[in-house]
């Protein structure tokens, strides 16, 4: 792959993986698109593995807290916030792990893989986000997470694996929907991708051990930190507006980009 090419999906996955437009669906119209060769899943996770890192480190402290809790949870003891905040992801993370397994196994993760699908979820998980966006409360905050909500968004973010569904804006749905505030929702969804990225990368990863393919790893590796800088000032940036700014331009977005994509996939 050229070096553009490999620019051109970090900052696509950098830019779009914290905002509710689905960052995998974007790396699937790449190709489709633009005539350039598909990059392969191996690249995306990498880009994915990119914006994990920036992920924990934006969210250190939360991240620390439940490293440190887990050693706990491992013990069997749920006594301290971080072991607390440790079971309430591993929660979250049971359901996407099993629906991921079931997708790969009967081969339907590639074949959901087209522009009607894509433009299909872009419009109607748009319209979702700004239905529970705009009814939502905002009288739950991150730090009274309950393992009930956990399994919900946990549930919620299952159906993210359908391109152009957006794992941030499913979980996000799902949070203002149970109360939650547009910030505190967006950092729960941040945290819930953590678990969900690595189990990804680690696999996907396994995969170019074995295969020995160098030049694929080398691609990844490039595409992983330029994606990690690109994913770092998105995501500064879009958790600073959600202090003053709705979910309604991300969903017009959605909105337009999903009738042209249905246009041209039917056309």
């Amino acid at each position: 792959m050229t070096f553009f090419h490999l620019v051109l999906i970090a900052l696509i996955q950098g830019v779009t993986e914290f905002l509710p437009v689905s960052s995998s669906g974007h790396l699937i119209l790449l190709p489709s698109l633009s005539g350039m060769a598909d990059q392969g899943q191996v690249i995306d996770v990498a880009a994915h593995v990119g914006t994990l890192l920036a992920v924990i480190l934006y969210f250190w402290r939360d991240v620390r807290l439940a490293i440190l809790g887990t050693g706990r949870l491992l013990r069997g003891k749920v006594d301290t916030a971080g072991a607390f905040l440790a079971l309430c992801l591993v929660i979250a993370t049971v359901p996407v792990v099993i629906a991921g397994l079931i997708l790969k196994l009967t081969g339907l993760d590639d074949a959901m893989r087209s522009i009607t699908v894509i433009g299909w979820t872009m419009l109607v998980f748009g319209i979702v986000l700004f239905w529970a966006d705009q009814t939502g409360g905002t009288e739950r905050k991150a730090e009274g997470w309950t393992l009930k909500h956990a399994l919900i968004m946990g549930l919620w973010q299952a159906v993210a694996l359908i391109p152009g569904t957006s794992r941030s804006g499913i979980t996000i749905t799902a949070g203002r929907l149970l109360g939650y505030d547009r910030p505190d929702a967006a950092r729960l969804a941040m945290l819930m991708s953590i678990p969900t990225i690595a189990a990804s990368g680690i696999l996907l990863g396994l995969d170019v051990a074995r295969t020995a393919d160098i030049e694929v790893a080398r691609d990844g590796a490039i595409v992983a930190v330029l994606s990690f800088a690109s994913a770092l000032v998105a995501l500064t940036l879009m958790m600073r507006l959600l202090r003053s700014v709705s979910f309604t331009p991300y969903v017009v977005y959605r909105v337009v980009l999903g009738g042209v994509l249905l246009v041209i996939g039917y056309s």
